[in-house]
């Protein structure tokens, strides 16, 4: 189990005072159902977490774009706090592994579900900020979320639905999306969108969300075509 901590620890930059803080914001309530334990899910950690990086995105955000209007930052902090790049810096961060999880949640694909991964990058910055305060809470959201790179990059992500329609608009053609798949109970269903141009199908999408998933199409659409 330590050895378990301290590559989690390694990964994410923050060296806990007290394991349990992480230990629970690692624990999904599907593991503690399954093996009757007498301890919370890391639900509580993800509420706190969500408050917390939604404070520290727009602080920074506030800083380091004094040119841009309340609009146009909100539009950003929204692209930054989305599932799909919190899930996907979980996933690139590998900590999916180190989730405790149900075996049903488990054998489902619970550990590469985007709204889990999403869930558990906040529900670590909740555990740093109780066991480490604001500071170390702040130096996790910037290292793994706002980088420049990741800036610019999750902005694009965020127009990629109004980007791609101008674009093939301009062309001429007629961009759509369709809904091919759903998956998963009803309070946690996973959506499967593909991206139409004209009748020509492209790439797709999978969120927790109908919407999300048409983002994340259009998003790996415009990545086939080059637009940028």
């Amino acid at each position: 189990m330590t050895d378990r901590f301290d590559e989690v620890e390694a990964i994410i930059g923050y060296k806990f005072k007290n394991k349990d803080h992480l230990m629970i914001a690692l624990t999904h309530r599907s593991y503690i159902h399954e093996c009757q334990l007498d301890r919370v899910s890391y639900e509580r950690y993800e509420y706190l977490g969500d408050a917390i990086l939604e404070f520290i995105v727009s602080r920074e955000l506030f800083k380091k774009y004094p040119e841009k209007t309340e609009g146009e930052l909100t539009k950003l902090r929204a692209s930054l706090v989305c599932e799909y790049t919190l899930s996907q810096i979980v996933k690139l961060l590998g900590l999916g592994d180190y989730i405790f999880l149900g075996q049903g949640e488990d054998k489902s694909g619970g550990r590469m579900r985007s709204s889990i991964l999403c869930d558990i990058f906040e529900s670590i910055l909740g555990a740093i900020y109780l066991d480490g305060g604001l500071n170390p809470a702040g130096r996790y959201v910037k290292r793994h979320l706002l980088s420049d790179s990741e800036v610019v990059k999750e902005s694009a992500f965020f127009d990629a639905k109004t980007s791609l329609q101008e674009y093939i608009q301009a062309k001429g053609q007629k961009v759509s999306y369709k809904i091919v798949n759903e998956t998963g109970p009803a309070h946690n269903k996973t959506y499967t969108a593909v991206c139409f141009i004209d009748k020509t199908e492209y790439e797709c999408g999978e969120a927790g969300s109908k919407k999300l998933a048409e983002q994340i199409a259009a998003h790996k659409t415009m990545i086939k075509l080059g637009v940028s």
